[in-house]
């Protein structure tokens, strides 16, 4: 960890804390989970009418885009924009609702396809436009120079050297797969 201290900052004065961050890294760790979180919020209220939340409207977008060969649990889960550990629910509640079907692949009967149904079709033909709005409302201050750095360097961020990659998607004694374990900064942050 670095020596920081830095100024009092937009984040610090909005998590009401009087100590600095540790470092640079938990500054922007800590500023990029409290950006997701203000972002999500915006589009999550956009699909709570159509009660999806965004895992599942992804859901329907990856299916749309597969057409008609459709995919695995599988395929869907390497897709995902956020992990999820339990797809199979997801799709699940998507299918009741009418909106894609499972299958059995003919070549192979233990391979069980998903497709879009045309009631999910129409649900993301709904959205696509209140979405993209919000979307852009939410970004719309950024000039087209600064989101493409934003872009760049978030880019740069999901970069992370693959052994550590590696180490937090590995298991640690005592937690379950998909858990992960929370580290106390010198501030007392979580990070």
């Amino acid at each position: 960890m670095h020596d920081y201290c830095a100024e009092v900052g937009a984040l610090l004065q909005d998590l009401k804390q009087d100590q600095p961050f540790a470092s640079p890294e938990v500054e922007a760790y800590l500023n990029l989970v409290r950006a997701a979180d203000f972002l999500t919020r915006e589009v999550s209220a956009v699909l709570k009418p159509h009660h999806l939340s965004e895992a599942q409207y992804n859901v329907l977008r990856i299916l749309r885009g597969a057409g008609e060969a459709g995919h695995t649990c599988s395929d869907i889960a390497a897709r995902l924009v956020t992990r999820d550990p339990d797809v199979t629910r997801l799709l699940d509640k998507l299918e009741a609702r009418g909106w894609l079907t499972r299958a059995r692949a003919p070549a192979d009967r233990r391979v069980v396809r998903a497709h879009i149904t045309a009631a999910g079709l129409t649900v993301l033909r709904t959205l696509d436009r209140p979405v993209r709005d919000a979307v852009a409302r939410l970004l719309a201050h950024l000039p087209a120079t600064k989101l493409r750095a934003l872009i760049e360097l978030l880019e740069l961020a999901r970069a992370a050297p693959a052994a550590t990659t590696r180490a937090l998607d590995r298991p640690r004694a005592g937690l379950h797969v998909g858990q992960r374990a929370t580290r106390v900064g010198r501030g007392g942050e979580t990070a």
